[in-house]
């Protein structure tokens, strides 16, 4: 079952194009990376799957709803597709426990006591269910970062978008966030596409690599082709390259 179809979509900042004639399904359940230059239309192709960036022309279908149909409820499709930003975006002023609890109270009106007690799953499965009263600015990046991941899980989605979730922190604290990232992508059957320049972990938990550049997608290969093979894209070559001599 597909979960997420882009069929002939344009994405336009005024006279700029952004998106060009994007066709791409992902499947329920698949580990989807997409890798390639700063400013190759990555990070406006993944906020255009929850609606955060609106498409001009053609279709996108998210869970089932047609995102370019104006009748469509976005926040229905939110409920079912969490995101996790380069930036953490916590609450200063609540504990971590209650940063994890809001969204399922608010847009789920979840019982307080299960709500809690999802709260606390989900901050244990990052690892973080010893710091559930603690306040974000006495945690690390990473380790916020990883809040903001429990966050997303707490309203049980059935996908995740991650925007370069690792690109703000510090290098000691990458691993950490990936390991979860690594668990989600194993242990769940949850569909989840992620914008990163970590190529240890695409190749460790992609199901499939696409490469982008100037707002195209040029390639769209399993991980195995990709990485051991050769991409057929001369500009995917390339960079790759450039990547592993790195």
């Amino acid at each position: 079952m597909s979960m997420i179809e882009f069929h002939d979509v344009e994405k336009y900042y005024g006279d700029f194009h952004a998106l060009h004639d994007i066709n791409l399904t992902i499947e329920a359940g698949e580990t989807v990376v997409l890798i390639g230059p700063s400013g190759s239309g990555k990070s406006t192709l993944i906020r255009t799957v929850n609606g955060l960036e609106p498409i001009q022309e053609g279709q996108l279908i998210v869970n089932g709803q047609d995102l370019a149909n104006p009748k469509t409820d976005i926040n229905r499709v939110r409920k079912n597709v969490g995101m996790v930003f380069q930036h953490f975006n916590l609450y200063a002023n609540k504990t971590i426990l209650e940063n994890v609890m809001l969204a399922p109270r608010i847009v789920l009106h979840r019982d307080e006591t299960e709500n809690k007690k999802v709260a606390m799953e989900m901050l244990d499965r990052v690892g973080l269910a010893n710091q559930a009263p603690k306040m974000p600015a006495q945690l690390s990046g990473g380790q916020q970062q990883r809040i903001a991941i429990a966050r997303s899980l707490a309203m049980k989605p059935k996908c995740i978008l991650f925007d370069e979730p690792t690109s703000a922190l510090d290098p000691e604290m990458i691993d950490d966030v990936l390991n979860v990232m690594q668990s989600i992508a194993r242990d769940s059957s949850m569909t989840m596409l992620v914008v990163t320049h970590e190529m240890g972990f695409a190749q460790a938990v992609a199901d499939r690599v696409i490469f982008m550049a100037d707002g195209s997608i040029l390639e769209d290969d399993s991980k195995e082709k990709f990485f051991e093979g050769e991409p057929t894209n001369e500009r995917a070559r390339q960079f790759l390259s450039k990547i592993i001599k790195h």
